[in-house]
């Protein structure tokens, strides 16, 4: 017999998919329509099959399910709070988060740490991951079928977690959140949803160290955040 985590667990990766598919131009079905409405009502009951970080990082296993499984180092699952109301999501591990496996560690880290001190929080305070969980070639943009492959594990996450908020670092994680092409200049400044959670995008902090100009917009970002968290207290 079928239990009702592992039904839960394959709705979640149906869904997903079907986002995946229609955010990169498939038109075969109605992604918008009734089929992700019932998907989604479906998963209603989703707190009753809640999983642990931990089962699911044992379910990701030593992961062989694409090719960046041969060039990587070690996985970067995630780090932080179990129970975090604020999740950061980016795009995946560079060079040192593939030597620790720890996400967000390098000069990006760094940068992303101080502005999680400027919210007056801490790293140990929220939960940090990646779309992709392994570093691809030369910290080239992960390609969509790598992210596909990846993707129902970061949903798990989410879904064991079941954050308030989200802060999409950078396109790649806004993008693949929110089943959309548009840029992170347009998508930013405002809220956006996932599964019912409020979704902030903004520019990555890899981004902000080559384009520091940008800093202002993030920290508004962040305000607009802080605010609205401030608020749901």
């Amino acid at each position: 017999m079928i239990d009702n985590q592992t039904i839960f667990q394959t709705l979640v990766e149906i869904e997903n998919s079907l986002r995946f598919l229609a955010a990169n131009g498939c038109r075969g079905f109605a992604p918008t329509g009734h089929v992700l409405e019932k998907l989604e009502k479906w998963g209603k009951g989703r707190e009753a099959f809640t999983e642990t970080l931990e089962s699911i990082q044992a379910d990701l296993g030593d992961c062989q399910r694409c090719n960046l499984a041969r060039g990587r180092n070690r996985i970067v699952f995630g780090d932080g709070s179990p129970n975090a109301r604020l999740m950061f999501i980016g795009e995946g591990p560079g060079a040192e988060e593939d030597r620790q496996g720890k996400p967000f560690v390098g000069a990006a880290g760094q940068l992303l740490t101080r502005i999680i001190a400027a919210m007056k929080r801490s790293r140990d305070q929220v939960y940090i991951c990646n779309i992709i969980k392994c570093r691809p070639p030369g910290n080239r943009n992960p390609e969509s079928d790598e992210i596909k492959t990846c993707f129902p594990f970061l949903a798990r996450q989410i879904a064991a977690i079941q954050p308030d908020f989200i802060i999409a670092l950078g396109t790649i994680a806004a993008q693949t959140l929110l089943g959309t092409a548009t840029s992170i200049s347009r998508l930013r400044g405002r809220f956006h949803e996932y599964q019912g959670i409020k979704v902030v995008p903004t520019y990555h902090p890899a981004y902000l160290l080559r384009n520091p100009d940008k800093k202002r917009d993030v920290w508004e970002d962040m305000k607009m955040l802080m605010k609205e968290y401030q608020y749901e207290d």
